[in-house]
């Protein structure tokens, strides 16, 4: 079992390595074909290009994980829960129009 927790332990490893190692080029490689043509700004190496994802990251994101608006599914789940059929049926049928579909009980302009 301890080899197969070190062969898995590598893979991620290897792959964490892969995806900074393109984190980081993309980041350089988007920088350097942008901001120099549009404000003048000077070519980044790549290493300050992989330092501008991480601070870019820490300022407007987060490092992996469930997004963070996922917890509208929770209290939808909850408010299921707690309809009776006749509410379910009726809210499965205000979803069947589409969010622009009109409704037989919506005026016609």
């Amino acid at each position: 079992m301890r080899r197969f927790q070190k062969v898995r332990a590598l893979k991620f490893g290897l792959l964490a390595v892969i995806a900074v190692t393109l984190a980081g080029l993309a980041t350089m490689a988007l920088w350097n074909s942008l901001m120099p043509a549009i404000f003048g700004l000077r070519v980044v190496t790549f290493w300050q290009a992989l330092g501008l994802f991480i601070l870019s990251r820490i300022l407007f994101g987060r490092f992996g994980g469930p997004p963070r608006r996922m917890h509208w599914r929770h209290r939808l789940m909850e408010r299921w829960s707690q309809m009776s059929p006749a509410e379910r049926e009726k809210f499965m049928e205000g979803l069947k129009g589409g969010p622009h579909h009109p409704r037989a009980t919506d005026p016609i302009a």
